[in-house]
């Protein structure tokens, strides 16, 4: 199974275009949000394209290739204008690897549990990064909308054994296997 994982679009219309269009142009199979999908936040300026009805017509429209993990700025009114559902976290199983996909606020590389899983993915920090903790590679895709700390807008790829994170455009950033 090919999957892409994005984070944080927080509302923004261009953002969740750009996101879909890399999803059908990486040919992936699943499309994994991690979280925090129409609300901006109190800290966060409103993102380009602010239009969270519009994401959600956006993704209600591939709800079928979807995978969406609950972020602390989701609420139970979001899943009143959602065909899909959010979970709380999840754990799949790709190329024989265990990936525990997280928004971040909770699970993430300063509170794991060693041994569960090969890849812990998660956002919510708005930086993107990839290293290997305790054993677990651990990845942030970043923010798609709102990058901090000099960060880029982008997403991430797990197929054949690796993880590979991209630039919102498509460009290679680093990868590392499994």
């Amino acid at each position: 199974m090919r999957l892409m994982i994005a984070s944080d679009i927080h509302g923004s219309k261009y953002y969740a275009e750009k996101i879909i269009e890399r999803f059908n142009a990486e040919k992936a199979d699943k499309l994994v949000l991690l979280g925090d999908i129409y609300y901006h936040g109190p800290r966060n300026p409103l993102p380009k394209d602010y239009a969270p009805m519009e994401v959600s017509k956006l993704l209600n429209a591939i709800k079928e290739k979807l995978i969406v993990i609950k972020g602390n700025c989701d609420s139970e009114v979001d899943q009143m204008i959602s065909e899909f559902t959010f979970a709380e976290s999840a754990m799949l199983l790709v190329d024989d690897k265990k990936v525990m996909l997280t928004h971040g606020h909770k699970l993430n590389k300063d509170n794991l549990q060693e041994g569960a899983y090969d890849v812990l993915a998660y956002g919510h920090f708005h930086v993107n990064f990839m290293e290997r903790v305790k054993g677990v590679l651990v990845v942030n895709p970043g923010s798609v909308s709102l990058p901090k700390q000099e960060s880029i807008s982008g997403y991430v790829i797990i197929d054949n054994g690796l993880v590979s994170q991209y630039d919102i455009d498509g460009k290679l950033i680093e990868n590392n296997k499994i």
